[in-house]
């Protein structure tokens, strides 16, 4: 009997199915600038879109925080205590583990109480966004998270500023609560390897992994690897031209090959030319002409 929680609540009808909270947003007196990745890019997304007028406050789903009985769904209890502390040599260091997976060395030397509000219950409020963006997805046909995308982290291992398994949770969330959904597929167009939901649904057939990556660059996962099922690797530069023809004629391949319940679609905006860590080279239009393709295939 699955467990009772808030992320399943009704939305009212008047909302869309677009998914988000201010609570995303990660300001912690500057450490987050020690990091290339923007832990305040959610925000100006949303504040862009307000201008543009084309939603209000009221109609946007606000996201609930992911508790730990809703991370237990895919985390394993050992992982998330790691999150709260880690001893190591007889002595305690709060934050080691946060510290790693967010790459920011300072964290390490920061009370955990502090690091829980700061940094991770940022990140929780977005895994529950897209645990709750999945069964909006299924009542009305489709939803966005305007946050989460975490694909580097497992049940037992974050990394790659990924606490938490989002993509994992939301898929097993909705196999075990909703009848009729039993198949999904993932199309994971981020520049890095989505290694942390291959390696959860490494032997689950049920899930049908599309990755279109960057080689060569983190996370270099080659157990992950094996459990994906089309793969495409890009190279070093890789423009809008090369890259449309790809996801064109890969995404149509794949989700032809296997008629799933729900698409998970990570869409990582990190293939923008310039960004420092994808190493791919697609302008803003190439973003939006790809998650076109994806949408109408899908």
């Amino acid at each position: 009997m699955p467990h009772k929680t808030e992320l399943y609540e009704d939305v009212p009808p008047t909302c869309w199915p677009i998914v988000y909270s201010p609570d995303y947003n990660i300001t912690f007196m500057g450490l987050e600038k020690l990091h290339p990745f923007d832990a305040g890019k959610w925000g100006k997304v949303v504040n862009f879109l307000k201008e543009a007028k084309l939603i209000t406050d009221d109609s946007v789903v606000r996201a609930r925080e992911a508790t730990e009985e809703d991370l237990l769904v895919v985390h394993t209890r050992q992982y998330l205590n790691r999150l709260k502390k880690h001893t190591m040599e007889s002595f305690e260091e709060w934050s080691f583990v946060v510290a790693t997976i967010t790459e920011i060395p300072p964290v390490l030397f920061l009370p955990n109480f502090l690091v829980q509000r700061k940094v991770l219950r940022p990140l929780r409020t977005q895994t529950g966004g897209t645990i709750m963006a999945g069964k909006l997805a299924i009542e009305r046909g489709w939803a966005i998270n305007i946050g989460g995308g975490f694909h580097h982290c497992s049940s037992d291992k974050g990394g790659g500023f990924c606490a938490y398994a989002d993509i994992s949770l939301a898929i097993k969330f909705l196999f075990e609560r909703l009848e009729g959904v039993s198949k999904a597929t993932i199309i994971d167009l981020d520049a890095h390897q989505g290694n942390g939901h291959e390696r959860d649904f490494m032997e689950d057939r049920r899930v049908y992994i599309m990755d279109v990556y960057k080689r060569y660059i983190y996370p270099g996962d080659g157990f992950a690897k094996r459990a994906i099922r089309w793969k495409v690797e890009l190279d070093w530069g890789t423009e809008d031209a090369e890259y449309l023809q790809k996801v064109q004629a890969h995404v149509e391949s794949a989700l032809n090959e296997v008629k799933s319940d729900i698409v998970v679609y990570n869409a990582g905006t990190d293939i923008l030319d310039g960004d420092p860590l994808g190493g791919l080279a697609i302008s803003p239009q190439g973003i939006i002409d790809r998650d076109e393709i994806v949408f109408r295939a899908a």
